[in-house]
C-alpha cells in the first residue's frame, strides 16, 4: 500500500467539506444510488444506521468506492482479520477514489493486517492477565476497566483489542455483570471506574441506565467515566434520550476517539455540542498513526479543532503492539516531536499527554521531550520551547536527598550505584546499565 501514500503528508489537512456539502448530511446523501430513496427519519437514525453498515466488497463497491487490488484482496479473503463493519455515515464521507483518505484507512482491511512481526501479541497490554472478574480489568490500584460490550459503529482497523471486539462477549452476559458489580462492591478501594468494549454507547438507553444504576449504587465509587467512539464514527447515537441517561447518572465523563480533522462532521460537532451543553466533561483520546496523523499540521488541526467544540485533548496513544497493526506504528520520537512542537507553541489546553501503554501490562507511561537540562540543589538549568537556555534557582537548604535522586534520575545522573548493578564494557570500565 505503500505506493499510494508517496504525498499523504501534506494531504488531508481540513475538513474537506463544509456543512452545506458534507454527504454525511441528509439529503446530500441521497445523492448515492444505495441511499436514494433514504428518509431523514431513517438516515438519522444510529439503529438504521448499523443496521445498513456495509460489510463486504460487493456493498463498497455499489456504493460507488474505488477499491484498489490490495484492499480487494484483503475483502476477497477475511479469514483471520477482524471484521470490516462501516456505518453509511461514514462510508459517504470517504474519498471514493483515493485509498490515502483517513477515513478510508482507518476502516478498509489491507493485507498488512495479516503481517506477522515477533513483538506483536494478541493481549499487549496483559489486559487478560488482569482481568480480575470477566469483563473486569483491575490494572490500576484505585480504578477498574469495564468491559460491557464487543461491538462498535466501526471495527477501527488499528484496534487494540481485535482479539475480542466484533465477537460473542461471554463477559458481558447478566451473570458475570453481575461478579463485575460484586467485585467493585467488595475492593473498596475502587473510586474509579471506566465503562468501555467494543462501545457502550452502542447498547440501548435501558441498559446503559442500568449499569450506571448499579455503579452509582456503590457508595465508594466517586468518578464514572466512559471511552466512546460514537461522536466521531456514529455521532447519530447522541440523542436527547441518551443525554437524559447521562445527566441522571451526573457527573459522567465521555472519553471521545477523533483521530483526524477529517472525522469533524456537522453531525459530530452536534453531537459534541449536545455533550458539552449537557455539562457532560468531554476529552479526547487520539492513536498517533502512520500516514493518518502522524506530523505536527495534523496534530495541531485536530487538537485546535476539539478545543472549538470543547473537547479537551487528553491522551495521543502509541499505537499498540496488537496482531495486524505493524503498518500503523510510527516511532516512538514521532509522538515526542509532536508535542515539543504543541508545547508553548499553541495553548496549554490544546497539548495532550503522549503516552505508551507498555507491554505486558506495565500501564500508561508518559514520554515528553527533555527540557530539564542539568541539576545541581539550588540551581536548575533548563530549556524552553524555542531552544532558550535558562537557569531556575531554588531554595538549596530544602532539597532533601530524595529530591536530589529524583532530579538526577530524570536526568539519568545517578549517584554511585551498588556494585551488583555494575558490568564491565568491552575496556574493562565499570558503568550501570541504568544511567
Amino acid at each position: 500500500m505503500e505506493k499510494y501514500y508517496a504525498n499523504v503528508a501534506s494531504k488531508w489537512t481540513t475538513t474537506a467539506y463544509d456543512a452545506e456539502t458534507d454527504p454525511s448530511v441528509w439529503p446530500n446523501c441521497q445523492k448515492f444510488p444505495l441511499y436514494t430513496n433514504v428518509s431523514q427519519e431513517d438516515w438519522e437514525d444510529w439503529r438504521w444506521q448499523m443496521k445498513h453498515s456495509l460489510r463486504t466488497k460487493d456493498e463498497l463497491e455499489a456504493l460507488g468506492v474505488n477499491l484498489v487490488p490490495e484492499e480487494r484482496k484483503a475483502l476477497d479473503n477475511m479469514e483471520g482479520l477482524l471484521k470490516m463493519s462501516i456505518t453509511p455515515y461514514w462510508a459517504v464521507r470517504m474519498d471514493f477514489n483515493d485509498p490515502s483518505d483517513p477515513l478510508r484507512i482507518q476502516s478498509i482491511p489491507t493485507p498488512a493486517e495479516l503481517e506477522t512481526h515477533a513483538e506483536n501479541e494478541a493481549d499487549p497490554l496483559g489486559e487478560d492477565h488482569d482481568m480480575a472478574v470477566p469483563g473486569l480489568v483491575h490494572r490500576y490500584p484505585d480504578r477498574v476497566l469495564f468491559l460491557c460490550s464487543t461491538v462498535c459503529s466501526m471495527y477501527c482497523r488499528f484496534c487494540t483489542r481485535n482479539r475480542v471486539v466484533a465477537k460473542p462477549a461471554p463477559f458481558a452476559d447478566e451473570n458475570n455483570f453481575q461478579q463485575a458489580i460484586d467485585y467493585i462492591t467488595n475492593h473498596t478501594e475502587i473510586r474509579d471506574v471506566l465503562i468501555s468494549g467494543g462501545d457502550s454507547l452502542l447498547l440501548s438507553d435501558q441498559r446503559i441506565d442500568q449499569i450506571l444504576t448499579a455503579i452509582r449504587a456503590i457508595p465508594h465509587v466517586e468518578f464514572v467515566r466512559i471511552g466512546s467512539r460514537v461522536p466521531s464514527a456514529m455521532p447519530y447515537r447522541v440523542t436527547p434520550g441518551l443525554i437524559a441517561v447521562f445527566n441522571k447518572h451526573s457527573p459522567v465523563w465521555l472519553s471521545v476517539h477523533f483521530d483526524h480533522i477529517r472525522e469533524m462532521s456537522p453531525q459530530a460537532r452536534k453531537a459534541l455540542t449536545m455533550l458539552a451543553d449537557a455539562g457532560i466533561p468531554l476529552g479526547n483520546q487520539t492513536v498517533l498513526m502512520r500516514h493518518i496523523n502522524d506530523n505536527v499540521a495534523k496534530m495541531k488541526t485536530l487538537t485546535h479543532e476539539l478545543l472549538k467544540n470543547r473537547v479537551r485533548p487528553y491522551y495521543i496513544y502509541q499505537c499498540d503492539l496488537s496482531e495486524g497493526l505493524y503498518h500503523f506504528r510510527t516511532p516512538v520520537a514521532r509522538g515526542i516531536e509532536i508535542i515539543e512542537n504543541l508545547r508553548g507553541w499553541t495553548s496549554g489546553y490544546a497539548v495532550p499527554s503522549f503516552v505508551v501503554d507498555a507491554p505486558g501490562g506495565g500501564g500508561k507511561i508518559v514520554l515528553q521531550p527533555q527540557m530539564l537540562l542539568d541539576y545541581k540543589p539550588g540551581e536548575v538549568t533548563l530549556r524552553n520551547f524555542e531552544g532558550m537556555i535558562t537557569k531556575y534557582y531554588e531554595p538549596a537548604e530544602l532539597v532533601t536527598e530524595e529530591d536530589e535522586l529524583r532530579m538526577r534520575t530524570i536526568l539519568g545522573k545517578h549517584h554511585p550505584l551498588d556494585d551488583e548493578l555494575l558490568t564491565e564494557r568491552s575496556d574493562g570500565k565499570a558503568h550501570s546499565d541504568h544511567v
